[in-house]
């Protein structure tokens, strides 16, 4: 399972979800991502991560965003 990838230690980055091994969040890679580097960008920037670590990153957003209650963006966004 690719989510075996990401861990939350309260003792690394405040206990937000992480690569396991790094201290690279799912939430900078989502940042990174969105602000438009591409996938390629990121294993050149973090040489220690790799494709499926991006990968279950992704994979961890969807299965939060999935299993929590939706909102409305706020305008603008």
């Amino acid at each position: 399972m690719s989510e075996a990838r990401i861990v939350s230690d309260p003792a690394i980055l405040l206990g937000k979800p992480a690569i396991r091994g790094t201290r690279v969040s799912v939430e900078l890679i989502l940042d990174e991502l969105a602000g438009g580097a591409t996938v390629e960008d990121l294993l050149r920037d973090y040489p220690f991560l790799a494709r499926e670590d991006i990968q279950a990153a992704l994979a961890y957003a969807l299965a939060v965003l999935r299993a929590d209650l939706v909102v409305p963006a706020p305008a603008g966004m």
